[in-house]
């Protein structure tokens, strides 16, 4: 173009890079910021999970319930009569109180008769065999408090006894019967211990981790 043709002010054309590129180069800048930005956060986080270790789990609310029990009993009982307490967390939050075996007799009436305890419903009883011991549970209510607990008592696998509770509860009867028929765990004081879904001849206790059926279809 000659300078006389450019008089006008128009400017000589420039070449500009191609927008595939530039589209591009934009694209590799927008992902690396991302990736520093999530590589800041990263060791934000690191940072803040070593300054802060795990917090210790706080204590459930009914730790003090179960507390105020378990101290009851060692108090009128004895101190060894509780051999463990621990709140089940898996059961909402149950206190579990283990009780020796000694000591059942008397620990079962003062948790009824008790004018600060008044267990005085007994919601349920199962037994289970652990191979090493068996384990009789005492489930309680007192219909005055709304307060549960419940109760365990291990004894010897080969020659398993628990003091009945019927004589305190009735409504343990049928329970110990059924613990009785099914595991073999006898229940001194027992009003009318005998099988109560198997045949009085039957032999063995079907629950039992041993148990051994004649028919082995059966």
């Amino acid at each position: 173009m000659s300078e006389e043709q450019n008089k006008g002010g128009e400017k000589p054309a420039v070449d500009s890079p191609p927008a595939d590129a530039e589209r591009e180069a934009k694209l590799k800048a927008a992902a690396e910021a991302r990736a520093a930005r999530a590589a800041a956060k990263e060791k934000a986080e690191a940072e803040a999970g070593e300054a802060q270790p795990d917090l210790p789990k706080p204590p459930s609310l009914r730790q003090p319930e179960l507390d105020a029990i378990t101290a009851l009993l060692k108090q009128e009982i004895a101190e060894s009569a509780v051999e463990d307490a621990y709140v089940n967390e898996l059961n909402g939050d149950m206190p579990m109180i283990i009780i020796n075996n000694v000591y059942w007799r008397e620990v079962s009436r003062l948790l009824k008769e008790h004018e600060v305890l008044r267990f005085n419903y007994l919601r349920n009883v199962s037994g289970i065999d652990y191979e090493t011991h068996m384990e009789v549970v005492y489930h309680m209510l007192s219909l005055g408090s709304n307060r549960e607990v419940a109760i365990k008592i291990k004894a010897d696998r080969d020659s398993a006894s628990v003091y009945s509770a019927t004589p305190v509860w009735a409504t343990a009867n049928w329970n110990e019967r059924e613990i009785y028929d099914l595991l073999g765990v006898d229940f001194p004081g027992h009003p009318d211990l005998r099988r109560i879904m198997m045949p009085d001849d039957w032999v063995g206790h079907p629950l039992r981790k041993d148990y051994e059926p004649l028919d082995s279809e059966v």
